[in-house]
C-alpha cells in the first residue's frame, strides 16, 4: 500500500468510526478529559506500587480465589502463576534446549553471532511443555475468565478446552543489550480500528462511556480479524492471554518482562488516542490538560502504528506520541522461579527490559492462553500440518533452514497427553 493510499485509507477508517456513534466528537472529548485524569492517577499508583502491582497467585489456588482477587487480575490484565510445573522438570526443559541449539548451531535466531531467541517452534521440549497437565490447567482457568454477554450462545465456543499455539523460546544472556521489544500491543494493528467485529469490542470507549469497557467480554473477539494484511509475526488467532513460562530464576533488571498494569486505562487511552491531535510539546507539563488536545478526524495521523511489510506495526506507544504514558508506568513483573509462568491480556501493553543486570540466562518458553473458537480451530488445523511438516507455523516468517532438517525436533509421538494431543489438533489416542 503506497503513503498516500495508506493515509487514505486511515482518513476513512477515523470517519467511518466517527459516523457510526452518535454525537462522536462531543462524547469522545468529554472521554479524553475523564482518561487524562485517570491516567495521572493511575500512573502514580502504578509508581508507587513497583513490580509488586502485578498480581500473583500459586497454581494451586487458582479453583479457590476471591473474587475481589480475580476482578484485580481482570483490571490490571496480567498475572504471576506461580509452581505451575516443578522446578526440576522447569530447568529439565531448559537444559534440554540448550543441547538443541548446540547440536544444531545453525538453527534459526539472533543476534548473529551470539543466538538468544530462537526461531523455533517443535523441539521435544517445546511440545512437553506445552502438553503438560498444568499448562493446560492454567490456560483454561485463565480463557475462562472471559464471558459472553448475557443469553448470549457464541457456537463452537469452548472457554475450557485450551488449544495449543506454537511459539518461540529465548535463552538470553547476561550484560545483554535488548531493543527488539520495546512498547508495544500485538494480537492485532489496525484492525482493533478498521475490523468491523474487533471495533465493537471497544463499543463503549467509542460511544464515551469508557468505563463501561469490558476487555473480556468474547462476543467481538471470537470473531475478530486479528491479521488482515497477513503480516508476518502477527498472530491471526484470539489470545486469551499471551504468557511465558521460566525456566530460569528472573527478577526485575535482568530481562524480564515490563507491562503497563491496567488493560482498562490503557485500552481507553490507545483506542482514542487516534482522534487527538497535541497542542503543546509532548514534555509539557500541560499534557494532563485537556484543552492541549484537539479532536481530529481529518489527518492521516495514527500514533504509534508504523507501516511495513504489507501491514501496520504497533500500536507501539512512545513518550513523544503517547506522552500520557509514562516511562515510569511500565511496570518489570516480580521475580520468578523456573516453573513459574506469566501471562497478560492480548490487548495489554508490554516490552522486554533493554538490559540484563544478572549473573545468569534469562530463560523463558512463550505459551499463551488460547479458547477453542471456530476460527481458532481452523489455525490449528493449519499448524498441525505445519507441525507434522517440521516446518515454520502459519503466523511466523519461513525459516530459511526449517527444523526439518535439525538433529532431534519432536514429533507427534512425544506429545503424550491426551489433552495435548486434542490442543494440537491430533487423534486423542496414540496408535
Amino acid at each position: 500500500m503506497s503513503d498516500s493510499s495508506s493515509a487514505l485509507h486511515i482518513i476513512r477508517i477515523k470517519k467511518e468510526i466517527a459516523s457510526s456513534y452518535p454525537d462522536f466528537e462531543e462524547r469522545v472529548t468529554q472521554a479524553w478529559a475523564d482518561i487524562l485524569v485517570e491516567l495521572k492517577k493511575g500512573t502514580q499508583k502504578i509508581s508507587a506500587g513497583g513490580p509488586e502491582f502485578v498480581p500473583q497467585v500459586q497454581f494451586s489456588e487458582l479453583g479457590n480465589l476471591p473474587a475481589e482477587k480475580i476482578d484485580e487480575i481482570r483490571r490490571k490484565g496480567c498475572l504471576v502463576i506461580k509452581d505451575v510445573v516443578d522446578d526440576a522438570q522447569a530447568i529439565a526443559w531448559r537444559k534440554s534446549l540448550e543441547d538443541f541449539v548446540s547440536t544444531n548451531p545453525d538453527a534459526d535466531g539472533f543476534p548473529d553471532g551470539d543466538k538468544q531467541f530462537f526461531h523455533l517452534y517443535w523441539t521435544k521440549s517445546q511440545l512437553e511443555a506445552r502438553s503438560h497437565p498444568n499448562i493446560l490447567a492454567a490456560s483454561a482457568w485463565l480463557n475462562n475468565l472471559y464471558h459472553a454477554e448475557a443469553g448470549q450462545k457464541l457456537d463452537g465456543v469452548d472457554l475450557s478446552s485450551p488449544l495449543t499455539y506454537a511459539d518461540r523460546f529465548r535463552i538470553r544472556h547476561p550484560g545483554t543489550g535488548w531493543v527488539a521489544h520495546p512498547p508495544h500491543v500485538d494480537g492485532g494493528t489496525i484492525e482493533r480500528w478498521e475490523d468491523p467485529i474487533f471495533r465493537s469490542c471497544f463499543a463503549d470507549i467509542f460511544s464515551g462511556q469508557w468505563r463501561k469497557h469490558d476487555p473480556f467480554l468474547l462476543g467481538g473477539r471470537v470473531g475478530a480479524q486479528n491479521s488482515i494484511y497477513r503480516r508476518p509475526e502477527q498472530s491471526s488467532i484470539f489470545r486469551a492471554f499471551q504468557g511465558w513460562l521460566a525456566m530460569s530464576e528472573t527478577a526485575p533488571t535482568q530481562g524480564t518482562l515490563k507491562v503497563f498494569p491496567d488493560v482498562l486505562l490503557s485500552n481507553a487511552y490507545l483506542i482514542l488516542r487516534p482522534f487527538f491531535r497535541l497542542l503543546v510539546a509532548p514534555d509539557s507539563p500541560e499534557i494532563w490538560n485537556p484543552k492541549s488536545w484537539a479532536f481530529d478526524v481529518s489527518s492521516a495521523d495514527f500514533p504509534g502504528l508504523v507501516p511495513r511489510d504489507r501491514g501496520w506495526y504497533g500500536p507501539k506507544p512512545t513518550p513523544e506520541l503517547h506522552p500520557n504514558l509514562l516511562e515510569e508506568t511500565m511496570t518489570s513483573v516480580p521475580k520468578v522461579f523456573p516453573g513459574d509462568t506469566v501471562f497478560w491480556h492480548g490487548d495489554l501493553i508490554h516490552s522486554v527490559e533493554k538490559d540484563h543486570t544478572g549473573n545468569s540466562d534469562s530463560a523463558v518458553m512463550y505459551i499463551p492462553a488460547v479458547p477453542t473458537t471456530p476460527l481458532n480451530q481452523a489455525y490449528i488445523e493449519k499448524q498441525k500440518e505445519t507441525f507434522l511438516k517440521a516446518v515454520t507455523p502459519p503466523d511466523f516468517p519461513v525459516q530459511a533452514k526449517p527444523e526439518n532438517v535439525l538433529v532431534g525436533f519432536g514429533k507427534a509421538d512425544d506429545i503424550l497427553s491426551p489433552l495435548g494431543r486434542k490442543a494440537m489438533g491430533l487423534p486423542v489416542s496414540v496408535a
